[in-house]
């Protein structure tokens, strides 16, 4: 139907796209301003699906391109990330309940004290410290991947017969590549935070501002420690895939 709700599909990198793509029975693409935007059918659901490029400034652009030329009913972001949390697994699944652009706030003494993006306390203060994911949305996917289990990384891809975790936590945003075990201790520790990446926390601010919904999903394709490029690199074809199924997963509640 011309006037089913149309989703709006975010992703940074190929290697994201290319199972969504696939699966994608298109309709049409359009170019703007440098980006490809798909439009068709996924699954049945009405979807308009791009590579925005790694970075917030990229994912805000194509964010809000989604929203406002397309209409986007929701919007989501789908791919790869760094394991902050010591509990976690390179092939484990985060999906976002908060937000939050970790490289943002006040320098003080060589220091950044981190602050809500887009304000700082001296001129426009507030509490909120991120975003939240909109809670109706969040019960629904939890209902909806109740019992959804994920195959273990191939052996080609240094899997051990474990079966990927999904959990729900703290997403935070950066525009750096982590590859410090210092830095990834550090950002655990101040935020509690279970992934790092480089686009969800800026795919949010759009959202809130826009009243659009969204979601950020994220495969851990590495551990943001010293051996992260490498881990990266060796496991971000196949845990990209599994973001993207349970992508497909929910669709029917976005």
């Amino acid at each position: 139907m011309a006037d089913a709700p149309m989703i709006g599909l975010i992703c940074a990198i190929p290697q994201e796209l290319v199972d969504l793509r696939a699966a994608l029975e298109h309709d049409r693409r359009t170019r703007i301003g440098g980006f490809d935007f798909d439009q068709g059918r996924l699954d049945e659901r009405r979807v308009v699906l791009a590579e925005a490029g790694i970075g917030k400034v990229n994912t805000a652009t194509v964010a809000t391109l989604l929203a406002a030329r397309f209409e986007a009913t929701a919007l989501v972001f789908s791919g790869v990330a760094g394991g902050l949390d010591p509990e976690l697994a390179i092939g484990d699944v985060v999906i976002a309940k908060r937000a939050i652009q970790h490289d943002a706030g006040v320098i003080e003494e060589e220091r950044l004290h981190p602050y809500q993006a887009g304000h700082v306390p001296f001129f426009n203060p507030t509490r909120e410290l991120g975003y939240a994911t909109d809670p109706d949305l969040l019960h629904r996917v939890r209902a909806r991947l109740e019992g959804f289990e994920l195959a273990p990384l191939s052996a080609a891809a240094g899997g051990s017969g474990r079966r990927p975790r999904l959990v729900y936590g703290t997403i935070l945003a950066g525009d750096q590549f982590i590859h410090c075990e210092a830095t990834r201790e550090r950002l655990h520790r101040d935020f509690q935070a279970q992934a790092v990446a480089m686009e969800g926390g800026a795919l949010a601010q759009v959202a809130e501002r826009l009243g659009v919904p969204w979601l950020e999903i994220r495969a851990l394709s590495d551990l943001a420690g010293k051996d992260s490029r490498f881990d990266f690199a060796q496991f971000v074809n196949e845990v990209a895939r599994s973001s993207a199924r349970i992508l497909r997963q929910l669709l029917p509640v976005l």
